[in-house]
């Protein structure tokens, strides 16, 4: 009962110990003291131009860092220093080369030392390759590459800090639930050689589940992993790095029974990997896989065997994706589009095919045939023969060639998008300039264009009967159109400008001629009352007499019979003037209606 308690505190989600400020400032591994701090700093400034030094000549060397001052003496004994050595108390320098300089590695060294002794600095210098590293932690040498992990950096291009973040992370990891950590290791770019200072550093950490009785095992993988990734940011922000920390957590049972079965993922995992900490499991496993000790049993070989079987199939169905999906409706889609735009209603996949072969090559010239025949070689050929059936699958070639005419089919498109642009807003314009100029002749007579806009500064503008930003807006028009005659196309921004301003002058300008007519008509309009029933009298040439719904019409000394169409043209085509009651109206009024008054 008491182990199974300690087993829930460890793992428990809702334990926010983890997060208290106390672990937030517990010691990093390694983690030098604000006196050695003071000390490496005043080593790294005497070692600055030595490191410019080194940089200049070697550029491909991979890290440049101090050794914690903590970590020292373990050094010394590595290095095998003598007594008189070790009590000059010499910094310990690290100096770490790419794998594919081991050829030079002497070289470097000798010059490297050479170097040094020149700066007479109390320096020791440690040069490693990165296979190196990798030898030392495969030695369970841990504290070792934990320090080398924790030193000082002076130049870094990536596997510096991706130890360090490796190994805080670790450190939170251990202090946290040591007692289920089976084996922390380190895998993917860093330890091909391949780490830069943005790198994801991939480690996969096994958790001891075999003393698990009571708690799912499931249930115990879940849990320590929440804690695990909860622990990245912070790793990140103490290692003060750029790298990503990307943690992978097994089961010590499942990561057995995945070697077992020659699944691929553990077996990389296993030859790749390298342990900065490890009860002693891991790297027997390793060395096992090495000597050809660990082998998949028959079946996991016919499982795995088997996948590669399906491996064709499943490329054949992701080529015809790739046609009937992606290369299919990247072209239909921008054809229906420009089809709209063109004023038709959506098309379905046939009528796209026709009406783009019909308008944009047949009638509007804007496209070559080849263009056409590649639309229908796609939407018909391809798609519509894979919906009947009579295409299952397509090759390699097919689909790299249908990808290039589907390229120079968007790009052509693209180009008759911009053409058809130019001609809608040229229509536009045309419509919008005999739209205002039809409206102004009316109102003030059949004149040429600037005589109508001085008319309307006249009436409109000086009468404060209209917007004077208006002269404006019809002088650009009469100055859009030249340029339009000249072959010059006004820009987007100039015409869309316009277009509004020109909606709101067509506006204004209805409005005022409908008062104006309104005005002359309410000054042809006499009532007069004949027997007690009032009438209205249209005092227009020829004249119109109002009964009710009936109207008449009065010309040549007669009444007639009319009708509303007759009179609204007269008045639609009045244009103002004096207005009189003539004695050839008064004498038909009188035969039509006999006595009569006008009412004034």
């Amino acid at each position: 009962m008491t182990e199974e308690k300690t087993i829930n505190d460890a793992v428990s989600l809702d334990d926010k110990k983890y997060q208290s400020p106390e672990l937030r400032k517990a010691d990093v591994p390694q983690a030098p003291s604000s006196k050695d701090e003071k000390e490496m700093q005043k080593v790294r400034e005497e070692l600055d131009s030595f490191k410019k030094w080194v940089i200049g000549k070697y550029k491909f060397i991979s890290g440049i860092g101090i050794i914690p001052p903590q970590a020292a003496e373990m050094f010394d004994e590595e290095n095998e220093l003598s007594e008189e050595e070790k009590k000059d108390k010499p910094m310990h320098l690290l100096v770490v080369l790419p794998d594919d300089k081991e050829k030079e590695f002497n070289a470097v060294k000798v010059e490297i030392i050479k170097k040094l002794k020149e700066s007479k600095l109390k320096v020791w210098l440690n040069i490693f390759l990165e296979m190196d590293l990798w030898e030392i932690a495969m030695d369970s040498k841990y504290q070792l590459i934990e320090a080398i992990g924790m030193a000082y950096p002076l130049h870094d291009k990536g596997i510096l800090g991706a130890l360090r973040v490796a190994q805080i992370h670790k450190s939170l990891v251990l202090k946290k639930f040591e007692k289920y950590v089976y084996s922390y290791v380190l895998g993917g770019s860093l330890v091909r050689g391949e780490a830069v200072k943005t790198s994801d550093v991939d480690v996969y950490i096994i958790i001891d589940d075999t003393d698990v009785k009571r708690m799912p095992r499931l249930e115990l993988k879940e849990k320590l992993r929440n804690i695990i990734y909860s622990y990245v940011m912070q790793a990140g922000e103490l290692a003060g790095v750029k790298n990503k920390l990307s943690p992978q957590v097994y089961l010590l049972t499942e990561f057995w029974e995945g070697v077992k079965d020659a699944n691929p993922i553990f077996y990389t995992f296993l030859r790749d990997g390298v342990p900065i900490y490890d009860r002693g499991g891991f790297m027997p496993w390793k060395l096992l896989l090495r000597m050809g000790k660990i082998k998949p049993s028959p079946e996991s070989i016919d499982m795995f065997m088997s996948m590669g079987d399906k491996t064709q199939e499943v490329a054949k169905r992701r080529l015809l994706d790739i046609v009937i999906g992606d290369i299919y409706y990247g072209v239909l889609t921008p054809s229906q589009a420009l089809l709209m735009m063109y004023g038709l209603p959506p098309t379905n996949v046939r009528e796209t095919v026709d009406e783009v072969r019909r308008i944009f090559v047949n009638k509007e010239k804007l496209l070559e045939k080849k263009y056409a025949d590649i639309l229908e070689e796609i939407a018909i050929k391809y798609f519509k023969g894979y919906e009947h059936g009579k295409v299952k699958e397509v090759s390699g070639k097919e689909v790299d060639r249908l990808l290039k005419d589907s390229a120079d089919y968007i790009k052509k498109l693209k180009e008759v998008r911009v053409l058809i642009e130019t001609r809608m807003t040229r229509k536009t314009f045309d419509e919008i300039y005999e739209n205002v100029f039809d409206i102004l002749s009316k109102l003030f007579g059949k004149k040429a264009d600037s005589s109508l806009v001085r008319e309307y500064e006249k009436e409109i503008v000086n009468g404060a009967k209209g917007n004077p930003k208006f002269i404006h807006t019809l002088n650009k028009l009469i100055d859009m159109k030249k340029k339009y005659k000249a072959g010059k196309d006004p820009s987007k921004v100039d015409f869309e400008r316009l277009r509004k301003d020109s909606v709101y002058l067509i506006q204004e300008t209805l409005e005022y001629g409908q008062r104006k007519e309104l005005g002359l008509l309410q000054k042809t309009k006499v009532v007069i009352t004949a027997k007690g029933k009032p009438y209205e009298l249209l005092l227009t040439k020829p004249a119109f007499l109002v009964d009710d719904a009936k109207v008449k019409k009065i010309e040549g000394g007669k009444i007639m019979d009319s009708d509303a169409n007759e009179m609204n043209a007269v008045l639609a085509g009045y244009r103002g003037g004096r207005v009189t009651m003539d004695r050839d109206v008064m004498k038909v009024l009188g035969k039509e209606l006999g006595e009569f008054e006008v009412n004034l």
